[in-house]
């Protein structure tokens, strides 16, 4: 086994914590990974990794490998992708994760047009609001909404988001339409929760140039987005989101923006990969489409209306 071959196995290892996961998956027997380590590390003569029942950690010698490998194999592959066929015509396949109602609006129905311009990709796609390792769980690129939690990742933005709140007109007929954020105080939300912590999310509005959040009590609260607006137009409250979400509801009357006056600054959508992964002809030109897509999309406040 090459010595490149070996750095691709112990990066794997360190990734996903694991010589078994390591193994499944680059295609190796375990034996053919355990004996790449063994022979790596009897090279260097440094212990490399921490090896105990439940996981296997990098050595503080493991670490600084570690990144020394990566970057290596990043600049090994832009090298050899330069010259090859892969930067021209991409093929394998790519793991995609995004956020459910981000990727039924805007990229499922033009999926199609990606899908004939490379047809040798063979796209993975994971849908949901959890938080994903992209290195343990060998995702190539996530697409995501709002603050950017892991500085590690490469962020690319593609458009912002202009957030509303809405109410029913059943709901406004039964309890007034808020006209400043002091009268919160009296009405109701439909709260949307984390899956993570169970914890609600605040409604944020702009006051007077400062974000200040605000915590809504309400009889009901759920964790998917079509409940979210069902919710609200049966009458329960309150609710805030991205425009495009309600678009067709605010435009039959079905629901109605409130608090227009105090709308909250708005959210960045961003695709997110990993620094090794930056250099792949297949999140290349991915990304490349999001960034086309987005911007055809005219989701910009300044284009909203």
């Amino acid at each position: 086994m090459d010595k490149f071959e070996a750095m691709r196995i112990f990066t794997r290892i360190v990734e996903l914590k694991s010589f078994t996961r390591a193994a499944e998956d680059l295609g190796y027997p375990k034996s053919t990974v355990t004996n790449a380590i063994k022979q790596m590390e009897a090279r260097l003569r440094v212990r490399l990794l921490h090896r105990t029942t439940r996981q296997v950690t990098p050595t503080l010698d493991g670490d600084a490998y570690y990144i020394r490998c990566a970057r290596l194999l990043a600049d090994l592959e832009d090298a050899e992708n330069v010259f090859s066929e892969a930067a021209i015509n991409p093929s394998g396949k790519l793991r995609i994760d995004m956020h459910g109602t981000l990727g039924r609006h805007f990229v499922l129905p033009l999926l199609d047009q990606f899908c004939a311009r490379y047809p040798n990709i063979e796209l993975q796609i994971g849908m949901g609001d959890r938080l994903v390792d992209l290195v343990a769980e060998s995702v190539d690129c996530v697409l995501r909404v709002g603050e950017l939690r892991d500085s590690s990742m490469v962020a690319r933005r593609l458009a912002s988001l202009e957030q509303v709140t809405c109410a029913s007109p059943a709901y406004l007929e039964r309890h007034g339409e808020p006209h400043s954020v002091d009268e919160l105080a009296r009405h109701r939300a439909v709260n949307f929760f984390s899956p993570q912590t169970g914890k609600h999310y605040p409604f944020e509005f702009n006051v007077d140039g400062e974000l200040r959040e605000f915590y809504i009590g309400g009889s009901i609260s759920v964790n998917n987005a079509d409940a979210y607006k069902l919710c609200c137009q049966s009458g329960f409250g309150l609710i805030q989101l991205p425009r495009y979400g309600v678009a067709q509801m605010l435009a039959t009357g079905e629901l109605r923006e409130v608090l227009a006056a105090y709308r909250p600054h708005p959210s960045t959508v961003s695709v997110l990969y990993p620094h090794h992964r930056q250099l792949s002809p297949r999140v290349r030109v991915f990304v490349d489409w999001l960034v086309t897509i987005f911007s055809a999309a005219q989701l910009d406040p300044s284009s909203a209306r």
